[in-house]
């Protein structure tokens, strides 16, 4: 992998708290996802899931985690590998033999794949409870029958007698709080991001095509250690600009135009989520201005809501009623506007139009239990934004926090230029 080594202590810290939620006489798996197909002989490049990763900090395809919890005080890990041979190291690299699957896991028992069912079958003599791993996030919408899917089918099948339970519930609750590593990791992910908006400042001008931006972000992600970006990024110059999740970015930038910058880097599985909008031609006009101020105000008051203990629904409420007000100031609204508008149907949603913030991870849209007050170190994004499509231009911006205890949210991409004058300057320089 292109990131550096990560301490074990993270991954088995991971189980150890995983182990904590599971019930006496029971056993957990994790698989690691398929290398999905194109066509020919082509797949798709390798991506792990992140469950897995989390719990053991392996990245090889073919991989299968077990947790086994005898009770209270002892538990049985056991990884799942592919057996290396001279022809595989030939034709696509060295696989993790038991040494390095250690180092990098902190898992000392190690089996070949092959030898899967017999070891499941001997465990499975003491086990009463099957924990079985699935997609459960919010946003999910699974149509592809995947490896995790085959592998809960055979479990179910061979072991027919086992009550069953589900381990996103638990992966939910613990992969929403990060742990100072991994906080460590997003940083990470927001200086690489960081690096890309600061290469692009200078290179932004009228009659470029958002194309060459988004190759500008991709070289210096690469040169930094990041395999590629979070998420297909948003490139979005002029009328694009208010088209939420734009992602062709084959247009060119023409003068006077806005430019809506949605992009991040990953590093080491961890996702960084930046937005930021430029003035194409290096000075917003008047207009411009007075709009991306007010999202920048937005922001920083929907930051500073971000506190311990509460409701992700509430914190949206709140900001809707901040991002009314300045839309009352824009003159965009009105104050009958205002009085008719629904709980359902707000007024600021007419310019406003999606939510303000979400967990941020080993997945962009992150675990989280939106039903849970939020806690200290959870990683949210703040993103709001203002659209005005008659007009041809929207402004949105957002930042990386981290939750404090008794204070506002840790930034992670303070470093960001996100002021007008800092980034006219810098584009003018």
């Amino acid at each position: 992998m292109k990131y550096f080594p990560i301490s074990n202590t993270l991954f088995s810290k991971n189980r150890k708290h995983f182990v904590e939620n599971m019930l006496d006489n029971s056993i957990a798996f994790f698989n690691s996802n398929d290398c999905y197909p194109v066509s020919a002989d082509t797949t798709l490049p390798f991506e792990q899931h992140r469950d897995l990763f989390y719990l053991s900090g392996i990245n090889q395809e073919e991989t299968v985690l077990l947790i086994y919890k005898y009770n209270d005080s002892n538990y049985e890990e056991v990884l799942f590998l592919t057996k290396p041979n001279d022809l595989l190291t030939h034709w696509e690299g060295e696989r993790l033999n038991e040494e390095k699957a250690y180092s990098i896991s902190g898992i000392k028992t190690v089996y070949w794949l092959e030898q899967l069912d017999v070891v499941v079958k001997k465990i499975m003599q003491n086990v009463k409870i099957l924990y079985l791993n699935k997609n459960e996030h919010y946003r999910a919408k699974v149509e592809t029958e995947t490896r995790e899917k085959r592998f809960n089918d055979w479990l179910k099948k061979e072991y027919p007698n086992k009550d069953l339970m589900g381990s996103n519930s638990i992966l939910q609750k613990l992969r929403s709080v990060k742990s100072p590593i991994e906080i460590e990791l997003i940083q990470k992910a927001c200086d690489i991001t960081e690096k890309g908006f600061r290469r692009i400042l200078n290179f932004v001008k009228p009659g470029v095509w958002e194309y060459e931006i988004e190759a500008e972000f991709s070289h210096e992600f690469l040169k930094n250690r990041s395999k590629k970006f979070a998420y297909s990024p948003i490139i979005a110059s002029g009328k694009n600009s208010t088209i939420l999740h734009y992602i062709e970015n084959n247009n060119q930038c023409l003068e006077g135009d806005v430019l809506l910058l949605d992009v991040g880097a990953e590093y080491a599985n961890y996702s960084s989520d930046m937005t930021r909008t430029i003035p194409v031609s290096g000075k917003f006009s008047n207009r411009q201005k007075s709009i991306y101020n007010s999202v920048l105000h937005v922001k920083n008051e929907a930051t500073k809501l971000l506190r311990p203990g509460i409701l992700w629904k509430d914190h949206f409420k709140e900001v809707g009623k901040i991002m009314s007000s300045e839309l009352l100031k824009l003159g965009l609204l009105s104050k009958s506007d205002i009085q008719n508008q629904t709980k359902e149907n707000p007024a600021f949603k007419k310019y406003f139009t999606h939510g303000v913030s979400h967990n941020l991870g080993l997945d962009t849209h992150d675990y989280g239990d939106l039903s849970c007050p939020i806690t200290k170190n959870m990683v949210f994004t703040v993103e709001p934004g203002i659209y005005l499509p008659k007009e041809n231009f929207g402004i949105r911006l957002e930042d990386d926090v981290v939750v404090q205890e008794n204070s506002n949210p840790l930034n992670l991409m303070k470093n960001i230029p996100i002021e007008v004058e800092e980034i006219e300057d810098l584009m003018n320089s």
